[in-house]
């Protein structure tokens, strides 16, 4: 990718389904009304049951999405299918449920791009959690710090995967860790931001609400689980003391929520 380039940059969303007919259409209309020319919308459905699979393929008729239905080993899975699918410069998943803030997310977004002497390896945002009817709940507790870098996740994911756009040629470089069934994401994260640092790229913050996301999605349903497994991954990454110790503070602001 030409580090020196006036045109905006193309984007591939991608939204992985399964059996999402109660929620995947504000999804794709979300992506089908932004005000910017030349977005790639990319579905991966795992074979779908529910009817929603009628949705999908009467959006790829007419022409909105790229879909392709198949069954699959998980959600993480799909997502790496959908990286080596993706003809976007940039890449950004949306799971069923989840919209872009609004009509002008990835306008903004490519005018942020476009505007830096060389493209950024990650651009990212905040979020809002709304409800099954878009309603707007409350911001996302963890908020994105000014500057970001892979060392940030150590106090957890605190950009949300849906507001973390991604080079393409760097998220090809880093595929999804089938090890890891609820927090591969986290993981991803944290190696995408590493790759970016090897490779001098910068981290851009675009200061905008990126993302509505529905609350309650994979993570949230098996938090227990999803905790073991970010224990694990923020070992891997900066070491056994520092998990624990991060862990702990988790678990004990869990109870005081309660």
């Amino acid at each position: 990718m030409s580090d020196h380039n006036a045109l905006p940059p193309v984007f591939t969303i991608i939204t992985v389904t399964y059996n999402a007919a109660a929620t995947v259409e504000r999804t794709l209309r979300s992506v089908a009304v932004q005000d910017l020319e030349g977005v790639e919308h990319l579905v991966i459905d795992g074979a779908s049951t529910d009817g929603s699979l009628t949705l999908l393929q009467q959006a790829a008729d007419g022409g909105s999405i790229r879909l392709t239905s198949e069954p699959d080993r998980g959600l993480y899975d799909a997502m790496n299918k959908a990286i080596a699918k993706a003809t976007g410069q940039y890449l950004l998943f949306l799971n069923a449920g989840d919209c872009l803030h609004d009509v002008h997310t990835l306008s903004h977004v490519a005018q942020l791009i476009a505007a830096q002497p060389r493209h950024p390896a990650v651009v990212y945002g905040d979020t809002d959690i709304v409800d099954m009817e878009g309603r707007f709940l409350r911001h996302r507790r963890l908020s994105p710090p000014e500057r970001l870098s892979w060392k940030s996740f150590r106090q957890g994911m605190l950009v949300c995967h849906q507001a973390f756009f991604v080079r393409a040629d760097v998220a090809r470089q880093e595929t999804y860790d089938l090890d890891y069934r609820f927090s591969a994401d986290f993981d991803w994260c944290i190696r995408v931001m590493k790759r970016a640092e090897g490779l001098g790229l910068p981290l851009l913050n675009a200061h905008a609400v990126i993302t509505d996301y529905l609350d309650g999605g994979l993570t949230t349903k098996n938090h227990r689980h999803s905790l073991i497994e970010r224990l694990r991954i923020m070992a891997r990454h900066y070491g056994w003391p520092q998990a624990v110790l991060m862990h702990l503070y988790f678990v004990g602001r869990a109870i005081l929520k309660k």
